[in-house]
């Protein structure tokens, strides 16, 4: 909940700024399809842009000894340790407040839409040629407009005035409704930001113009229609999400009335989204570091680079001291997949379910000690290399690298062992060592489904890498 907060005010700084250069631009200018574009846009946009982070990769060679450690004794711990922070006293007020205040705003947007539609369905209705229907209410009622249905009283119906109908079927074809509804439903979410409501009431304005204008451009008489404006507006309407003759806007809209003077360059003054928009992009842009292990088993190993074969055979060149357990597949060909399937680095790596921390977490939990390794004193390090799939599945999982060694064993009541306990055979620590390679590779091969890499905005198969480490303690 506190990230959404977190978001939340995001939105709200958008939303302020936006709002803000709009009052000084372009609030005056009577391009209103403009406006109402603009308003309508940023609104929405405020609400995408901080969901729209700029990922920056960097890569970063960390030491072989960030690793998960399995030790002997003492409980696992991994290599990184995350702290689980609890949520403040405050931080749950603040959240319950939030939520009780959209509660309230949207029950309100609720309830206004249904009583509009309980009375246009107890109207009486006459379908129209255009499309729209004539919902005739009992009782004295302002004119308004919602979806299609323009809703009149009996004595309009019966005596109907031009202008009027001009101006809700102006409404209607302009599909005022419909933003109505979506800044409602933006404002609840924001209903604690004052440039948001005032963002609301703009756009009612603007519907307002739009409808007057579409008018006034049909000939009728603007001094005759100002006053039947002012006598319109004197009846009770009360439907905040109809649009009907509001007398709170008659000053403002009779004034946009005489403004007669349009600037064709306005358009041009709407260009100030583009640098917020860069802006927030910017300050919403954060560094992904890619953590890779030291490539030191590598240093020993002939690099190839192929351009047309599919697979090359090379001689592995590693100091026995270094390798003194699985020698028999060092020794052996190592078969490098060219396969241009298949990456090494990508623009976004594979990421363990929850990050580097919870994969450390999974192996230094999973790894069981060898006994056989534990009785001879076997410990070292283990790089175990696997492929993740499109689907973030685990596969070819195989030891790259391991460099382990024997710890002399002592009694626990201080004597020392007997010769023959003392000196395990060749044959016992190469089986221990062995057994080392293959519970760290069970425990890689039974990891879950990773979050796939990518390349080009595609997923694809990519080699990865990981250090276990093994302690007798």
């Amino acid at each position: 909940m506190m990230d959404f907060l977190v978001y939340d005010a995001k939105v709200a700084v958008l939303i302020a700024m936006f709002y803000m250069f709009y009052r000084l631009l372009l609030q005056r200018d009577n391009l209103h399809v403009l406006n109402r574009i603009v308003l309508l846009g940023t609104a929405v946009l405020s609400f995408v842009l901080p969901l729209c982070v700029i990922t920056l990769h960097q890569t970063k060679i960390v030491s072989s000894e960030l690793m998960a450690s399995v030790s002997v004794g003492e409980p696992m711990t991994a290599g990184i340790i995350e702290e689980n922070a609890e949520t403040p006293w405050w931080g749950i007020v603040l959240a319950v407040v939030f939520a009780l205040g959209v509660i309230i705003t949207l029950t309100y947007t609720i309830v206004s839409i249904s009583k509009v539609c309980i009375l246009i369905r107890g109207c009486e209705k006459h379908p129209q040629d255009d499309g729209t229907i004539i919902a005739v209410a009992e009782g004295e009622i302002s004119p308004f407009s919602w979806m299609r249905y323009i809703v009149l009283s009996r004595s309009d119906y019966e005596n109907p005035c031009s202008a009027i109908m001009m101006h809700e079927r102006g409404h209607i074809k302009r599909y005022h409704s419909l933003d109505v509804v979506l800044v409602d439903i933006l404002t609840s979410f924001q209903w604690f930001n004052p440039a948001m409501w005032m963002l609301r009431s703009d756009i009612r304005d603007i519907h307002e113009y739009e409808a007057d204008a579409a008018v006034l451009s049909q000939g009728i008489n603007v001094r005759q229609y100002q006053y039947l404006l002012i006598r319109k507006a004197m009846v009770a309407g009360g439907y905040s999400v109809a649009n009907g003759i509001n007398h709170s806007t008659l000053k403002q809209r009779i004034a946009m009335m005489q403004n007669k003077k349009e600037n064709r360059y306005s358009w041009l003054k709407a260009l100030y989204v583009l640098p917020i928009v860069a802006i927030s992009l910017v300050a919403t842009a954060r560094n992904v570091i890619d953590y890779q292990l030291a490539d030191s088993y590598q240093k020993n190993v002939t690099k190839v680079t192929t351009q047309k074969k599919k697979t090359v055979s090379v001689k592995a060149t590693v100091a026995k001291k270094d390798v003194p357990v699985a020698s028999e597949a060092v020794k052996e060909e190592i078969v490098i997949d060219d396969d241009p399937k298949v990456f090494d680095v990508v623009e976004q790596m594979p990421q363990y379910p929850g990050g580097m921390a919870e994969l450390l977490k999974y192996i230094t939990q999973n790894v069981k000690y060898p006994i056989s390794a534990q009785n001879v004193g076997a410990s070292g390090r283990v790089v175990v290399q696997f492929i993740v799939n499109k689907d973030g599945s685990v596969s070819d999982v195989h030891t790259v690298y391991t460099n382990m060694s024997r710890q002399e064993k002592e009694k626990t009541d201080g004597q020392p062992e007997t010769q023959e306990k003392a000196k395990p055979t060749e044959e016992e620590i190469a089986a221990a060592k062995a057994d080392l390679v293959k519970e760290a590779e069970r425990v890689v091969s039974l990891m879950p489904k990773w979050t796939p890499g990518t390349q080009n905005g595609e997923a694809v198969r990519v080699k990865y890498n990981v250090p276990i480490s093994f302690n007798l303690k």
